[in-house]
């Protein structure tokens, strides 16, 4: 009988995203892979230490219990199958229930995405973030040097997202773009009653929301929408999600302030943002993840 991952919420997690490498990958950035795989291979019986990523994979894990598999997570990595080795006994020490990866030496894995059906990608690689989000899929490149999640909330995920390029489309943020904050706030108080079009991580949210209908009164599920709006332009997005319907638990319309220190008291799991100077901020103090999508991240001249 044919095995399916139907109906489950799909994580693909680059082996950087999920454990502390950047080690190995100082010599893999030094010399060739033959030194990086060597090294991985004397470290095999070392774990690695927890990534930026960890604490969001391991909770949603724990959604999963006797009577349904609800999230599946699977590694795709551009590590060697050698390396790869190392992945699944640092995954077995920490009692993460991880049973699938595929491992392209150094190729692109984004690829397998698609008969994956991921509703998740997180890697270290820009390249492979921007190749999913093109392929329709929500992806974030993880700032490895992000501070790790608060361990305060153990039976609870949670996740925090920005608005703009994120959940919606960018174009409200067009509009700031080139004609500035006036006219932007104008737009948005003109449009408040008519949606926004949907952005990559709307399809995450929905997913997440089902998870949560769906799932195990052991676990929890919080979100929040991280948005540099604010009033006026802060009854557009609410309405949004209203059309969706998508409930949020909490919602921080900031006008502009930094997003780092506010993060820092709501201690997500993982934070998603299309700015990296948003990034940087929340960074300091949470998991952080870049999503390379919207005007703010042009295509890359080649």
């Amino acid at each position: 009988m044919s095995v399916s991952l139907d109906g489950q919420l799909v994580v693909a997690i680059s082996s950087r995203a999920l454990f502390d490498f950047e080690q190995e990958n100082e010599v893999f950035e030094q010399r060739d892979d033959r030194a990086y795989m060597k090294l991985q291979l004397e470290r095999l019986e070392q774990a690695a230490k927890p990534g930026v990523a960890f604490s969001l994979v391991k909770k949603l894990l724990a959604f999963n219990d006797a009577d349904a598999q609800r999230v599946e997570v699977v590694i795709l990595s551009r590590n060697d199958p050698v390396s790869g080795m190392r992945v699944f006994r640092s995954a077995q020490h920490y009692g993460l229930p991880i049973q699938r990866g595929s491992f392209t030496r150094g190729q692109p894995p984004w690829r397998y995405l698609k008969p994956l059906h991921a509703n998740l990608f997180l890697s270290a690689h820009l390249s492979d973030v921007r190749a999913a989000l093109d392929a329709g899929v929500p992806a974030a490149q993880v700032y490895p040097h992000s501070a790790l999640a608060s361990e305060s909330h153990p039976l609870e995920v949670r996740i925090a997202f920005d608005g703009d390029a994120v959940l919606f489309s960018d174009e409200a943020e067009r509009v700031y773009q080139t004609q500035g904050l006036a006219a932007f706030q104008q737009s948005e108080r003109d449009k408040a009653a008519q949606p926004l079009l949907a952005g990559p991580f709307k399809p995450l949210l929905l997913a997440l929301q089902r998870l949560q209908q769906e799932g195990t009164p052991k676990m929890r599920l919080r979100t929040a929408l991280v948005t540099a709006r604010s009033a006026p332009a802060h009854e557009r997005a609410i309405r949004t999600l209203m059309n969706w319907n998508i409930e949020v638990d909490e919602a921080m319309f900031l006008g502009g302030l930094a997003k780092g220190e506010f993060l820092r008291e709501f201690e997500p799991d993982f934070f998603f943002d299309d700015q990296t100077g948003h990034i940087e901020s929340a960074a300091r103090h949470v998991p952080s993840g870049h999503v390379a999508s919207g005007v703010a991240n042009p295509p890359l001249v080649r």
